[in-house]
Formats: structure tokens, C-alpha cells, sequence
């Protein structure tokens, strides 16, 4: 199972939301490749980077410490944040991140998901954000009327290969991850031919939860404030991933 810490960021700075809530944001750090450095050293292979700012705007903001960020580490990356448009994507990709996070798009602009799948395959993440099982989009302000486990098999029929599930009342909260939405989750994407992919988000506090989610069996978990208040050590986090075992049927 994959680690990937993650960096939220907002006018350059990084901070962590207290569920997706932008009036209750807590500013982590004035440098953000210094975070992205200091989670490379520990041993991370992924990060997860998020433009607050660009998600709310619905137009990336934040690039220009994305940028940094990229030039300044080897790690593999993936953006997400206001990715709402072709030509968005095509130049996120360009400076050499590995994978681009649709959510808002993925949502409300299926022929742009499509177009993008076609164009740049397993490089599409669908982010996946649930409030109350229902999907939230426009940086989790706007709530659909569609729920999270629908729309999952809905857009595995279109071709996508990977999601990553946020359950939103669990993430900044340290409150522990939602097994039972995942596994509702899970269930949708293990159906589809191939299997799915699934990545967890929101609420993970502790390496016991980082177990639970591995016998689950997500392909990854991202974690966020547990490794800024330190509950969490990313060391730590990633030697447990490794020597944790799936279930059988997670495996299968």
C-alpha cells in the first residue's frame, strides 16, 4: 500500500482545512517545498498536492509553488484543484507531474472526463469527495444530489482507472477514516472489468488506521494533518504500509 503525505495549499502556504471548510484553516508552513523535502527524506515515493485556492476558483491558482515543488524534489506527484479544462490538465502534465486529480469537472463535464481519459489514460484521477455519501464539488461547497458509490460506477463504465475517495465530515478531523464508505467503495470498483483502483482520504490518525485501511485493501492512503500535528510519523507510516498484508478477499 502506497503513502502519499499530502500538501494543501492555499496563497502558497501550507495548510489543512478542518472539514473542507476554508474559514477554519490552519497554516502548517510558509514553504512548501521545504515540506515536500522534509516527506521526500522520510522515504515518501508520492505526494499528493491539492491548490485549495484553484478548487474553489475553478482555474489553478497555485502553480507556481507547484512548480517548485516539482524542480525541487524527485517525488512522483500528483495535483489536484481547479483542473476544469483541457487545456488546464495538458499544462499540469507538461511540467512533469505524473497525475492530475478531476473532480468538479469529473462531475459536472463527462465529455471533458472522457476526452481526457482518451488522451492521457492512467495519468486521470477522480477525486471522489462525499458529504453525507453524497458527491461535493466547486472545493466541497456545492453538494450533488448524486451519490459518491453511483457516480464511482458510473465513471468506471466511462474508463476510469483510479479514484480517490475524501469522506469529507472525516478529513482534518483526526477522527479516523470511514472503512464502512470504503468498503462500500471498494465493492464498486473491485466489480468493474479490470478492477479499479481505490485511494483513501480523510481522518487517518494513527498507524492502527493506516492497518485497518491496508487490510481493506486501497491501493493507497493519503495523509494530511496527523503528519503535521505529529500523531503520525511518515517514517513510521510507510515501514507499517510495507509489512502490511491485504485480506484475501482485498487482494483478489
Amino acid at each position: 500500500m502506497i503513502i502519499l503525505p499530502a500538501i494543501d495549499l492555499r496563497e502558497g502556504r501550507c495548510v489543512r482545512l478542518y472539514q473542507g471548510d476554508y474559514r477554519q484553516a490552519t497554516v502548517y508552513s510558509h514553504d512548501p517545498v521545504a515540506v515536500a523535502r522534509r516527506w521526500q527524506e522520510a522515504g515518501a515515493r508520492w505526494l499528493h498536492l491539492v491548490d485549495l485556492d484553484g478548487a474553489a476558483q475553478g482555474q489553478p491558482v497555485n502553480l507556481a509553488a507547484v512548480e517548485r515543488i516539482r524542480a525541487a524534489t524527485t517525488l512522483q506527484i500528483e495535483l489536484g484543484g481547479g483542473l476544469r479544462d483541457l487545456a488546464s490538465i495538458e499544462h499540469v502534465l507538461s511540467l512533469g507531474i505524473e497525475r492530475v486529480v478531476l473532480g468538479t469537472s469529473a462531475v459536472r463535464q463527462p465529455a471533458l472526463l472522457a476526452e481526457a481519459l482518451q488522451r492521457w489514460g492512467e495519468r486521470i484521477v477522480v477525486g471522489l469527495d462525499a458529504r453525507a455519501g453524497l458527491v461535493a464539488v466547486a472545493g466541497w461547497q456545492q453538494t450533488e444530489s448524486i451519490a459518491a458509490v453511483e457516480l464511482a460506477a458510473q465513471l468506471c463504465a466511462l474508463g476510469v482507472a483510479r479514484f480517490i475517495y475524501t469522506d469529507i465530515a472525516r478529513d482534518g478531523t483526526l477522527g479516523g477514516p470511514n472503512l464502512e464508505a470504503l468498503q462500500a467503495m471498494l465493492q464498486v470498483v473491485r466489480q468493474a472489468q479490470p478492477k479499479r483502483a481505490l485511494i483513501a482520504s480523510g481522518g487517518v490518525r494513527s498507524l492502527e488506521d493506516i492497518r485497518s485501511l491496508a487490510r481493506l485493501g486501497v491501493e493507497g492512503v493519503i495523509i494530511g494533518k496527523a503528519l503535521y500535528t505529529g500523531d503520525v510519523d511518515l517514517a513510521a507510516a510507510l515501514a507499517c504500509a510495507a509489512s502490511c498484508e491485504p485480506t484475501t478477499e482485498a487482494g483478489a
